[in-house]
């Protein structure tokens, strides 16, 4: 039976990239339930679990386009140092967000530093790769009210943020 909206879906994963490198994983830890149709996880990874029946594994392999787009080089800017707060420790790799002019967070990663000349990137940090997923669904239960009212998952036994 093919998985719904409003439903708290569990899963156990592993990301790889194109090379076979794990970039993410569940095994060491807690599942990942997400609520179904409410763009918590990649829609095409999403389409592709609804599918599946409890104690299922699939390997789902998404292109850049079904994943976190394609790398833009017209998303790499350049700031100066001086558009950062006084305090701000700035190293290569550490991710901060900009505000967008309509008040949303939009983050951005520190490609690299030149004296006073800081190149930002507001690509995803997995565009333009090609990912593949190993799932096994583990349980697919309905959300609760509260659940729902919150948009996300709650830990078993209840509110958990």
């Amino acid at each position: 039976m093919p998985i719904g909206q409003d439903q708290i879906v569990s899963i156990n994963y592993v990301l790889k990239n194109e090379d076979g490198n794990i970039l993410d994983s569940t095994t060491n830890g807690e599942p990942f339930a997400f609520l179904s149709g409410h763009e918590q996880i990649l829609p095409k990874l999403e389409e592709a679990i609804s599918t599946m029946l409890i104690g299922a594994k699939k390997e789902i392999t998404l292109q850049p386009a079904e994943a976190y787009g394609e790398y833009r080089e017209e998303s790499v800017q350049k700031a100066n140092r001086s558009d950062f707060p006084e305090d701000a420790e700035l190293q290569e790799g550490v991710q901060f967000y900009a505000t967008s002019p309509d008040g949303q967070n939009i983050p951005f990663t520190i490609r690299s530093i030149e004296d006073d000349t800081v190149t930002i990137d507001f690509n995803h940090p997995l565009a333009g790769e090609t990912l593949t997923f190993e799932v096994e669904l583990l349980d697919v239960r309905e959300a609760t009210p509260e659940e729902i009212s919150h948009g996300h998952a709650h830990a078993a036994g209840g509110h958990e943020h």
